[in-house]
């Protein structure tokens, strides 16, 4: 798992997140930390979950559902930027399915929590369900297509490919979220996993790959898609969300509390 300084986490993400102009519930690290191969510049994907009080709610002026915020680090040495959702945005993609969330509420790397995160996260299991196969084919899908139209082909697409596939064949086999490329490869053991890893991490001449390779690498794309979907097919996810009126109940709790 990729650690994150207590330099950077109190000198640059931290401040970050506090300038977000609403309560929060969370805020996580995405991203290429969270995926196991940052390399020094990777900028810092902050994601989390926000509560409009209840007069934005129920006034005549627009809501904030998203707040983006872009920031170059107190010294301009790091980059990150900071999304976050209203939560009951939040919880609405959570019963969509949609993974992407799911990977940002349970993300490790925890630039600032709350006891509400905490609960909602327990709720949240009732949220997994088969149906985020299709999430996570969509995903890798874009994903491919996004890779197959770069010349010359890179590296770190590729990788994003390969996490998004594993991520998906082990949430609907185990029910659980893991979306560190590296410690997924520990139940794959795929070796090129590896070896691409460390050609991103490696000088920017290494980060391309030969034309000649890319006839294995699609049909490991293809290979594991297919994976993915016998997965959606066998698992024994529950069919639909049994958390949809607990996690009502703590939407009207935290609006309430925020006033």
């Amino acid at each position: 798992m990729s650690e994150i300084s207590a330099d950077i986490l109190e000198r640059h993400l931290l401040p970050a997140a506090r300038s977000q102009p609403y309560p929060l519930l969370f805020v996580t690290i995405s991203g290429a930390h969270l995926y196991g191969f940052p390399s020094p510049d990777s900028d810092y994907d902050l994601r989390g979950a926000h509560v409009l009080p209840l007069r934005e709610i129920v006034g005549l002026d627009e809501t904030r559902d998203t707040v983006e915020l872009m920031d170059a680090g107190a010294s301009g040495d790091i980059e990150l930027d900071l999304v976050t959702h209203d939560i009951k945005k939040f919880i609405g993609l959570l019963l969509k399915p949609n993974g992407y969330v799911l990977e940002q509420l349970y993300s490790p790397l925890i630039v600032l929590t709350t006891p509400e995160h905490m609960e909602l996260k327990a709720l949240a299991h009732g949220c997994i369900t088969r149906h985020h196969s299709r999430h996570y084919l969509g995903f890798a899908e874009s994903q491919w297509r996004l890779f197959e139209k770069e010349r010359p082909r890179r590296v770190k697409p590729l990788l994003y490919v390969f996490r998004v596939l594993l991520t998906g064949i082990h949430l609907l086999r185990t029910g659980e979220i893991m979306a560190n490329l590296r410690a997924l490869n520990g139940e794959f053991r795929l070796p090129y996993v590896e070896e691409l890893i460390a050609r991103k991490l490696a000088r920017p001449e290494q980060s391309t790959l030969d034309e000649a390779d890319i006839t294995f690498y699609e049909s490991e794309y293809w290979r594991l898609h297919g994976v993915l979907e016998e997965a959606g097919v066998t698992s024994r996810l529950p069919e639909r969300p049994s958390s949809r009126d607990a996690l009502n109940d703590f939407l009207v709790r935290v609006r309430m509390a925020a006033g």
